[in-house]
This record gives structure tokens, sequence and C-alpha cells, in this order.
């Protein structure tokens, strides 16, 4: 009996972690996508990348197989998905002709998702359920891989912006690593009730993607990325607005 448990002990659960793996597959084969120039195939691989992203916690959740083994093993993951992936896929798409500024900016995000995953990771019991701190890494990549999407879909000359796209992925790699707030929408209700507008929004929303994925994703992420600083100033302005009320 005590070897049985001993042998159960060293196993590792199946079905979260499978999902793990196909988005580790799904990042490294984006990442061998952009070596070869499809970067339309690059850039949706990154969002498979993020469905098995947001499957495999919710598995371990519903089937009780949370596991030490599983939460590293989904960190190591999103750094070649999120991080490394869409880095050398908007390096190879439009920022190698920059030579050292358009690697180093690649660079940057990386690091930066990396560094944001492990403060994460350290500080995931005392942070605010309702808000994460910094952009996460899968909103981060979802900008870049979005946008590169769309130029492949509209056949979009690089050579005229990549300073615009540098600047962006330093901008997207800095709010990761920032201490600005971001809704983390963990506390939305979905087994509660809505009001009968929310579904028509809901249905409208659908059909857009549906019509336009690349230009719907990126426009999402695009804002959700900026609903950080927003949001920080809306504080700040609303802190003055008490502060010459008391006084």
């Amino acid at each position: 009996m005590a070897q049985q448990d001993k042998h159960v002990r060293r196993g590792i659960y199946l079905l979260p972690n499978l999902m793990t793996t196909i988005g580790l597959f799904a990042g490294f084969y984006s990442i061998v996508a952009a070596m070869t120039g499809d970067f339309d195939h690059a850039a949706k691989a990154i969002f498979v990348a993020m469905i098995a992203d947001g499957l495999d916690g919710r598995v371990a959740r519903m089937t009780n197989t949370q596991s030490n083994f599983g939460m590293e093993y989904d960190s190591l993951s999103d750094v070649v998905s999120f991080g490394v992936a869409p880095a050398l896929v908007v390096f190879s798409w439009s920022l190698a002709p920059l030579g050292k500024l358009g690697w180093l900016a690649a660079f940057l995000f990386t690091a930066t998702g990396a560094l944001r995953l492990a403060r994460f990771n350290t500080q995931a019991a005392s942070n605010d359920k309702n808000y994460f701190q910094g952009l996460p890494i899968p909103a981060g990549a979802g900008v870049l891989a979005s946008l590169v999407w769309i130029a492949s879909e509209y056949t979009w000359s690089t050579n005229t912006w990549p300073i615009f796209i540098a600047g962006l992925t330093i901008v997207i790699g800095l709010l990761m690593v920032s201490n600005i707030r971001y809704y983390s929408f963990k506390k939305i209700d979905f087994k509660g009730k809505v009001p009968f507008v929310m579904v028509l929004v809901i249905l409208l929303g659908l059909i857009a993607l549906a019509s336009d994925p690349a230009t719907v994703l990126f426009v999402g992420f695009l804002l959700y990325a900026l609903s950080g600083p927003c949001f920080t100033l809306w504080l700040i302005r609303q802190k003055r607005k008490s502060r010459k009320y008391h006084v």
C-alpha cells in the first residue's frame, strides 16, 4: 500500500497538463511559422495557445486536479507562448530591418513578460482578485499577434513603419511590469441573470468577431491595454477631487 501511494504521488494529472502542452506546442509552432515567413499562421497559433491557456486552469479546477507541477509547467509554457513567440514573430515580421534596436525591443518584451509572470506567481496569494498588477502577458501577446494577423490579412507593408512597431512593442512590455491595475474579470458571475440587452451585445460581438476576427481582436486587446492607464488617471483625478473637497 505504501509503495502504491508513493507511486501515485510521483504521477502528474493528464488532462490539465495536456492542455498546457497544447498551448506550448502552439507557441513553438508560431515561432517555426514566423521563421518560414508564414506570419498569418504564426499569429493565429498564439491565439490557439491563448485558448489552451484559458482552459488548462479551468479544467484543473473542475476536475480538482490542481498541482504545483501544473502551475510551474503553465508558467513555463506561458513564457514561450506569450513571451518568446510574439517577440520573435513581430521581430521577423517588422523589426529585423532596425537591427540592434529591433531585437532589443523584442527581447524587452520577452524579458518583461517573464518578469510579469514571476511577480504574479510570487504575489498570487496576496493580490486583489478583482485586478491584475500590470498588463497580463496573454493580453500583451494578443496586441502584437492580432496586429500581425491584420497585416497578413490585408497584406500591409511594414517597411515604412518598423519604428512604430518597435515603440508599441516596448510600451506593451513596460505596461506588463508596471504597477498599473487591470480589471481581471474574475468576479463576473456567469451563472447569474443579466439584462436582455446584454445578450444582444454579446451576440453582436460574436457576429463582429466572426466577420473580421483579426480587427476585432486587435481593437479589443488594444482597448484593454489602454484601460489600465486610463483607469489609473481616473483614480488620480478622483483622489485630487477628494482632497480639494476635504480641504
